[in-house]
């Protein structure tokens, strides 16, 4: 093998040396550089959205791990075999960091040295910390800050309020009111005597969107929105079962009062009365003694001033009732709160019929007025319709326009799997196609090439005829005329590709002999 292919290069002249080193030196770097490219792992994301000082912590134990890894902005990306066994690996050092340091600052305070100033501003940081990591835990915050205002202990204040603001930056998409909310009371409930009016919650890329006085939306509007979407549901759901899905539209409006007040009465009926107690009190008292001798008889001119003698006896009674009456009296007291409906108003649009017109042709048709009617009956049953209070249900007839199908269904089938994997394909069909290059067109001839024969020298005479030039040549390559006339086509066929390949081999020698022969043709007969 070693000396076909060495014979092979000697005979090769210089510029197809040139050639063939060139194309060995391509196909060699060709096929390193594929098996580079397919050999190289496939890179998976490890972590992104960290801070500074998180991804630094991260890239610092990767390195101390030996874990190869990329940085592409503000992701970080390892090997997708290792990508699991990485993340696991860094949960047990606590990595990354998520947020701010929580009650573990507490765990560094000793007794020596610490002051309650010093604790208190502790315990406040570690309170914000845990609140964020909290915040933290939703799907869609990459990011979150806790400032909590705790008023100074004052012994004459009653009521000492605080407050709070929290910053969040999401991931993707923005802050909705309903998250806002939740985090709003998440923290007034984990701060003893904090109010959710006073926490304001602000989007990083929006702003505000809770503010210290903004309670959100009111409960009222709330539930008033609520309320009309179930009503729309279900009178939607109550007219599709007739005329089909897709061919009726129903838009509902609850009118709702959002004034809240408190009103307390109080009745009193005088012509009704109820006694509640009554009080009976009797005494008697009985006295006697002897007479007064002084009386008025005695006092006169002629009287006696001795008579008058015996005894004196008095005798009282008293009686006493009391009876208490109380008045019939009513209390009353109402809480109006928000949310009260006032109206409700109901718009249907039904599509109508399309049925075969006079010319045989779809027509469309609208549904009769006694078909609307029952709709109209069926849709106020269900939306609690009372006229007294002022509602209202409109039903209409009318032609739906087709909207022409826009976009094509995306489905998933097999030919995903090859597109996914199209990159790798053509790594290895060009690998491969490279190599059976190589194999058919450089190995193969160099192999199943003969070595080279000592070519004999170009010498002879032209035969008889117009092909004498080519019998002489035909003749220094080893070939006789007998050989060629006698022994038939085949032979001759031979000697003629054995005369091609020395003239390829000998090109100027050929063309020497040739010239030789046009230019003097006599001398070489």
């Amino acid at each position: 093998m070693l000396a076909q292919l060495k014979t092979l290069w000697n005979g090769l002249d210089p510029r197809r040396r040139l050639i063939v080193g060139l194309s060995a030196l391509a196909i060699i770097a060709a096929v390193v550089g594929i098996a580079r490219v397919a050999t190289t792992p496939s890179m998976a994301l490890l972590y992104s959205g960290l801070d500074a000082a998180a991804a630094g912590e991260v890239v610092a134990a990767l390195e101390a791990r030996g874990v190869a890894f990329e940085v592409r902005e503000q992701a970080i990306y390892v090997d997708g075999a290792q990508r699991d066994s990485v993340r696991m690996a860094l949960a047990t050092e606590g990595l990354p960091a998520s947020g701010p340091a929580g009650y573990e600052l507490l765990d560094t305070l000793s007794g020596f040295g610490t002051t309650s100033q010093m604790f208190d501003a502790a315990y406040w940081r570690a309170k914000e910390g845990e609140l964020a990591r909290t915040i933290i835990g939703a799907s869609n915050v990459r990011s979150a800050r806790v400032h909590l205002a705790n008023p100074v202990s004052q012994p004459f204040s009653r009521t000492p309020m605080g407050s709070a603001s929290v910053t969040v930056s999401m991931a993707r998409g923005a802050l909705d009111a309903a998250q806002a909310e939740a985090i709003r009371y998440l923290v007034s409930s984990a701060v003893a005597g904090l109010a959710p009016e006073a926490v304001t919650v602000i989007d990083a890329a929006r702003g505000v969107v809770l503010g210290g006085a903004d309670n959100g939306d009111p409960a009222g509007v709330a539930a008033s929105s609520d309320r009309a979407e179930a009503l729309r549901l279900n009178v939607q759901r109550l007219l599709e079962a007739r005329v089909g899905p897709g061919r009726a539209i129903v838009e509902v409006s609850v009118d709702t009062a959002m004034d809240s007040e408190t009103i307390s009465e109080r009745v009193i009926d005088p012509a009704s009365r109820v006694a509640i107690s009554n009080d009976t009190e009797a005494s008697e008292a009985t006295s006697s003694g002897p007479a007064p001798g002084v009386t008025v008889a005695s006092n006169l001119p002629d009287g006696d001033a001795n008579a008058g003698g015996g005894n004196n006896s008095s005798t009282s009674s008293t009686t006493r009732e009391r009876q208490n009456f109380e008045v019939s009296e009513t209390l009353r007291e109402r809480v109006v709160t928000p949310g009260q409906v006032r109206r409700i108003s109901v718009a249907v649009l039904v599509d109508g019929l399309v049925a075969p017109g006079p010319d045989g042709q779809p027509e469309w048709r609208a549904r009769s007025p006694e078909e609307i009617e029952t709709l109209r009956s069926l849709v106020q049953t269900a939306v609690g319709f009372d006229p007294a209070r002022g509602d209202t249900v409109t039903i209409e007839s009318l032609q739906f326009t087709a909207l022409p199908e826009q976009g094509s269904l995306a489905e998933r089938s097999g030919r995903d799997w090859i597109a996914d994997n199209a990159a790798r394909f053509v790594q290895i069909g060009m690998l491969g196609a490279i190599v059976l290059a190589l194999m058919l067109f450089v190995v193969r001839p160099m192999v199943s090439r003969r070595p080279a024969e000592p070519l004999p020298q170009l010498t002879g005479r032209p035969g008889p005829g117009s092909d004498g030039a080519a019998l002489g040549v035909v003749e220094a390559a080893g070939a006789t005329q007998g050989d060629i006339f006698v022994n038939g086509p085949p032979p001759a066929v031979s000697k003629i590709d054995r005369l091609r390949e020395v003239i390829g081999n000998r090109t100027e020698e050929s063309s020497q002999i040739l010239r030789s022969w046009i230019e003097d043709p006599e001398t070489n007969y």
